[in-house]
């Protein structure tokens, strides 16, 4: 007599899914109710379920680091054109305009 096997051990069906499929689906019942409770502890600052444990601490080093350059302001001359385009994203074009030399001076080491 054949051994019957075990519903335990039957392989799934496989199916085929797109990212696109996934990311544009509504969120279920489930998932909606997960993510609300995240929401609420993140209101609440409760970060006491977080498990930091594998993450190893900063050394003093690693975190003298982590400190900006200081700035120095500079009085420019640019084209109005220039100018204008810069201005055309928003506020902190002074912040783009350095955002831009510093990806040129990248780009030449």
């Amino acid at each position: 007599m054949a051994k019957k096997p075990s519903a335990s051990s039957r392989r799934g069906k496989l199916v085929s899914v797109s990212a696109e499929s996934i990311f544009n689906q509504p969120p279920t019942r489930r998932q909606k109710a997960v993510l609300a409770r995240i929401a609420a502890q993140q209101a609440a600052g409760d970060d006491s379920r977080i498990d930091y444990s594998d993450i190893p601490q900063l050394t003093d080093q690693q975190l003298s680091e982590f400190r900006r350059s200081p700035k120095v302001l500079v009085a420019a001359r640019l084209d109005r054109e220039v100018y204008e385009w810069l201005q055309r994203f928003g506020k902190g074009y002074s912040t783009r305009i350095n955002g831009i030399l510093r990806a040129v001076m990248a780009q030449n080491r």
